[in-house]
């Protein structure tokens, strides 16, 4: 068997993640900024937004199908291949939105397609999380399952500063005009270099010593989704409701937040998205402080304290963000987001322990985008409908009853984090 280091076993498993959620984050960007705009006939502006919003949530309903999918063949023929193929589908669909043309040129072809895409995009990002982690974990010595689990976790706060980053350089650099135009589309198109960066990193992999194993042992299923669905419906279902906190942090400080700040505060995009660059630096110190306390402790007890402090959090989400204060603002942003890491990190090795190795990419992939769905698929659309029918206390509680299912559903879930 080739042997790999575990330096290039930690770049794999960051650069995918990275890559596909900087994907998917550059479109959250522009369903807060520009989709509404660009994709949808001039209306009342909180109608475009509300359906840009609606867009951003198919992709999440398309998750899981894409965990499905790929756990099928992650879990059938392997890790390797498997991966590979999540990229490239998510970075074909990124690709395509980038060259869509807009409602002005399409008409009603344009926001249809761009559903379709939105859709591709989900079913590539449902099939990389679960492989990106085994990819990590199942290379890991089993007492630092915890952190080397990080390293996937490591890719969606990289992404989101890139994509942040880019649509800063952007608003910047370009006129209003010349962003709605042909701005917001270069992110998209620059993608595909990205992944063919991603896809070289990927083949040069070799399978996971887990699931070369099994496969010696003849130990693989047919269809891997029988017999999870027959013997481990429970911890799919509770991881989905574990991973409810961590979406509903993540997409209620960046999505919402920045579509609230820059329509409803009249803060100007590039400060807000200043202050997201700062916020986001915190989600990646919580990353591995969080993972490395789940292998010197216990995963449950770091998330059932991160999951406690994100429904304090929520109280204060109203209070910050009406405060007037450019500081007190980007101080929910920052605590937002650290929680967001602290409550995320773990789950690179929580989720994969709770399968065995012959369901587990299906397993620990399909729990993990349903709690997509849960927390994060429509959390802005409706923080937005919370916003219009009870003002921002009512996002706050429904921040932090997230987060309280999310601790019940721990408290669940069995402690792996001694197994051998």
């Amino acid at each position: 068997m080739q042997k790999i280091s575990t330096t290039h076993i930690a770049f794999a498993s960051f650069i995918g993640t990275a890559i596909e959620f900087y994907d998917f984050y550059i479109y959250a960007m522009a369903a807060a900024l520009v989709i509404g705009q660009v994709f949808f006939p001039a209306s009342d502006p909180a109608a475009q937004s509300l359906n840009a919003f609606l867009t951003f949530g198919i992709a999440f309903v398309a998750r899981p199908l894409g965990a499905v999918v790929f756990g099928h063949f992650g879990d059938k023929l392997g890790r390797k291949a498997t991966l590979a193929a999540s990229l490239l589908v998510m970075g074909v669909s990124t690709l395509l939105i980038g060259l869509l043309p807009s409602y002005a040129s399409w008409g009603v072809w344009a926001p249809i397609i761009l559903c379709v895409l939105r859709f591709g995009q989900g079913i590539g990002l449902g099939g990389e999380w679960g492989g990106a982690a085994l990819l990590a974990t199942e290379h890991a010595p089993a007492n630092k399952r915890g952190w080397f689990g990080m390293f996937p976790q490591l890719g969606p706060s990289v992404g989101f500063l890139f994509a942040t980053l880019s649509f800063l350089g952007l608003s910047l650099w370009l006129t209003e005009a010349e962003f709605q135009s042909f701005g917001w589309r270069i992110p998209f198109i620059l993608s595909a270099l990205l992944v063919c960066v991603g896809l070289y990193v990927r083949f040069r992999l070799a399978e996971t010593p887990a699931f070369a194993q099994a496969l010696a042992q003849q130990s693989t299923h047919a269809v891997p989704i029988k017999p999870l669905l027959k013997q481990h419906v429970k911890p799919v279902l509770l991881g989905a409701l574990a991973m409810g906190v961590c979406y509903n942090l993540f997409y209620t400080a960046t999505v919402f937040c920045l579509s609230y700040g820059t329509t409803q505060l009249g803060i100007a995009r590039p400060q807000f998205l200043s202050m997201l660059c700062i916020a986001v630096l915190f989600m990646t110190l919580a990353t591995p402080i969080s993972a490395k306390l789940s292998d010197c402790y216990s995963r449950r007890l770091v998330l059932l304290v991160s999951s406690a402090l994100a429904v304090m959090a929520g109280f204060a989400l109203s209070p910050l963000l009406t405060s007037g204060s450019l500081l007190q603002i980007t101080l929910f942003l920052s605590l937002a987001l650290f929680l967001m890491g602290a409550t995320f990190a773990p789950m690179g090795a929580f989720l994969p322990e709770q399968f065995p190795v012959a369901v587990r990419y299906t397993g620990a992939g399909l729990a993990y985008q349903l709690g997509g769905i849960l927390g994060a698929s429509f959390a802005p659309s409706v923080s937005q409908w919370l916003v219009n029918m009870g003002g921002l206390q009512m996002v706050g509680f429904y921040m932090s009853s997230m987060a309280a299912v999310s601790f019940v559903a721990v408290w669940a879930m069995q402690e792996t984090y001694q197994k051998g």
